[in-house]
């Protein structure tokens, strides 16, 4: 690991507000929400897939005990995503002064101690408190730790091979995630251990979004990537070619959506999935076509406009479901 900045590191105790707001950024916020949205989606459609009434769900949904298994497997999920961008951001200072100088251990605002501690106790908490709550819920924390750890750590260090890379950030977000946390909440409501269509639907859905996040993320950082022998797709086919690739790969998800929505998924809202992901599939081809890809920092909004519309299924679809 490369020696981090001059800058004075904060301190939890003299400056509170300032130390939490570098954890914030250390969490990566655009990660942290989607943890949390699909935390809540895979609830919802649990109970969207329940055998019971729309009625009877949403007070099933509301009850405290459920609400509480809610709370406390967001937060397991929260540490498990705050391990995995800790580890990388950690192994990854030299690079991040280049690519993204903001992040507090490149910044300084975090010192590396004080980084592998806030590493340790989110991973630790996470297991602990997964292993309290259920076993599908720590198989899941379990194998995306694991997989966290061989994508940032040497000497495995899997995101060095583009191919590996990807297979790493989609086989957590697009299956681990969406089918262990359905499990878990399907154990928890007493249901017998099988996945709907729906969750299948969602569960592949993300799984090609993610592919086309992603090979996107490293568009903007291919100067970083280039001096730290960081090969990715961007570097071996080109920007231009990788923006093209990742759109399609989400416009592939839409339609494919649509498809589901009207001839696949009888007990998802149809009309609602319909014009949703039309919309949505309009506003990424009207949003792609301002982007200017020799403008890093447009890039890098267009990334994170990737990431709200992969927020916005998180939302649409347990609707759909629910309703």
């Amino acid at each position: 690991m490369s020696e981090i900045s001059a800058a004075s590191p904060k301190n939890l105790l003299k400056d509170p507000i300032s130390w939490l707001y570098s954890l914030w950024k250390f969490s990566r916020p655009h990660t942290i929400i989607g943890t949390s949205l699909s935390v809540m989606a895979l609830y919802l459609i649990t109970f969207g897939t329940h055998e019971m009434q729309v009625t009877a769900n949403l007070d099933l949904i509301t009850k405290p005990s459920f609400i509480l298994q809610l709370l406390t497997t967001w937060f397991a999920c929260i540490c498990g995503n705050i391990y995995i961008v800790g580890l990388n951001q950690l192994e990854d200072v030299a690079i991040d002064k280049i690519n993204k100088p903001h992040l507090p251990i490149a910044a300084g605002e975090f010192s590396q101690k004080q980084a592998q501690w806030i590493i340790g106790i989110t991973g630790i908490l996470a297991l602990l408190l997964a292993a309290w709550l259920g076993h599908w819920l720590l198989a899941t924390v379990a194998v995306s730790l694991t997989i966290g750890t061989a994508y940032s750590l040497p000497p495995i260090r899997l995101k060095r091979f583009p191919f590996w890379a990807a297979i790493c950030i989609f086989t957590v977000r697009g299956v681990i995630v969406n089918l262990g946390l359905f499990l878990h909440f399907q154990d928890k409501l007493g249901d017998t251990n099988f996945i709907p269509q729906e969750v299948w639907a969602l569960t592949l859905f993300i799984l090609v979004f993610t592919v086309a996040i992603a090979i996107l993320k490293d568009v903007p950082d291919m100067e970083g990537d280039k001096q730290y022998q960081i090969t990715t797709f961007t570097l071996l086919l080109g920007n231009q070619a990788v923006f093209n690739l990742s759109r399609n790969l989400i416009t592939f998800c839409y339609l494919a959506m649509i498809i589901a929505g009207i001839f696949w998924l009888p007990q998802v809202n149809s009309l609602l999935m319909v014009i949703g992901h039309l919309l949505l599939l309009n506003l990424l081809w009207w949003r792609s076509q301002k982007v200017d890809l020799a403008d890093k920092q447009e890039i890098s909004c267009f990334y994170q406009f990737i990431w709200k519309l992969f927020f916005l299924e998180y939302l649409l679809f347990p609707v759909a479901c629910l309703f």
